[in-house]
């Protein structure tokens, strides 16, 4: 797959799936914080399935 998340966009996304996830294992939180996973892992593969769908791309570089 193509990546469609920008730099930016992934450290963004990291930041909060790692945020949340130690807030809910902390018990900060209550277990919605396991959502955290879905940007996490959309921001360390440089691809979103939703941004796929809805053809946007943060992504500058072109990805042959």
């Amino acid at each position: 797959m193509k990546p469609n998340v920008g730099s930016l966009d992934r450290a963004l996304r990291i930041g909060l799936g790692l945020l949340l996830l130690s807030l809910t294992l902390t018990d900060a939180i209550g277990a919605w914080g396991y959502v955290g996973v879905l940007p996490l892992v959309t921001g360390l593969v440089s691809v979103c399935p939703l941004y796929t769908v809805l053809g946007v791309r943060t992504c500058k570089r072109d990805a042959a």
